[in-house]
């Protein structure tokens, strides 16, 4: 089980930012209406639609909820389209263990580089040959999210070029995530783009079929990914100021949900769920 997966926006720069056999979804733009020719097999999560944010522990979706996200050692919610959640681009704490060392990210000193804010290792993509190591892992990981019956794929920390020290770039990211959007549609998954706005215009060369944006009302970049996506954008704020505004801009057009920082179980004494 994880705790919490919300990520600081304030250190990005302000930034501009298929239909299916089962479901064809509407979009806003002609630029999101092109669909990555591998996703065609693939069942996209309903628009507009009662969502769930439960990756610090599963509970029984709230009434209307028809969209959940859950971690990847949890159970999928029987009867609703449900999102795995994988920690994609660094490394659980108690994880760290369990992956080559060479994968791990080192400044000039040898010294693992962590993402301080969550204590998390940043793995090293920053070559092809170690792109296809991390991808193996990671892939394995859709496999299962996959094998339980999960629709689709939440990859985490898309923005770890920005924690990097300069060791990669957004090249190497976004060479990264096609490895895991190729495998994704191979296994039936729809995937999504985890924040990092200033990426959102290349998600079609990157196979990203819809995105989780959280904080995306608190800082003014909801429009930043339906450019790009359109209505195929899932909100999560963690503050009744970001609540107001995504409802102000999008209650009619997007999913959206503000959940505690923690992202509690619900009957935990930190537990908050309110939508627009």
């Amino acid at each position: 089980m994880i705790i919490n997966r919300v990520r600081s926006r304030r250190c990005l720069a302000a930034v501009a930012a298929l239909a299916t056999a089962v479901i064809t979804p509407l979009l806003a733009s002609s630029t999101a209406s092109a669909q990555p020719a591998a996703a065609a097999a693939i069942t996209l999560p309903p628009t507009h639609a009662g969502f769930d944010y439960q990756i610090g522990g599963a509970y029984t979706p709230p009434s209307g909820v028809t969209v959940v996200s859950r971690d990847r050692e949890a159970a999928p919610a029987a009867g609703l389209y449900n999102i795995c959640y994988v920690n994609a681009f660094q490394v659980q704490p108690a994880e760290i263990g369990e992956w080559d060392a060479d994968l791990l990210l080192r400044d000039a000193n040898g010294n693992v580089i962590i993402d301080e804010e969550w204590d998390e290792a940043i793995l090293d993509i920053s070559t092809a040959a170690k792109r296809t190591r991390v991808a193996a892992k990671v892939n394995g990981w859709i496999d299962g999210c996959a094998a339980k019956g999960f629709q689709a794929v939440e990859p985490d920390n898309y923005d770890s070029y920005d924690r990097s020290r300069g060791k990669f770039g957004t090249s190497a990211a976004t060479a990264f995530i096609t490895l895991l959007s190729a495998h994704a549609h191979d296994k039936g998954l729809a995937i999504a783009q985890k924040n990092t706005a200033e990426l959102a215009s290349s998600r079609v060369a990157n196979g990203l079929d819809f995105a989780v944006a959280e904080e995306c009302g608190e800082y003014k970049e909801c429009g930043d990914f339906t450019e790009y996506f359109g209505n195929n954008v899932i909100v999560i704020e963690y503050t009744s100021a970001g609540l107001s505004r995504a409802c102000a801009g999008w209650k009619d057009t997007l999913s959206i949900v503000r959940r505690d920082v923690a992202v509690s179980p619900a009957g935990s004494g930190t537990y908050v769920r309110q939508t627009c």
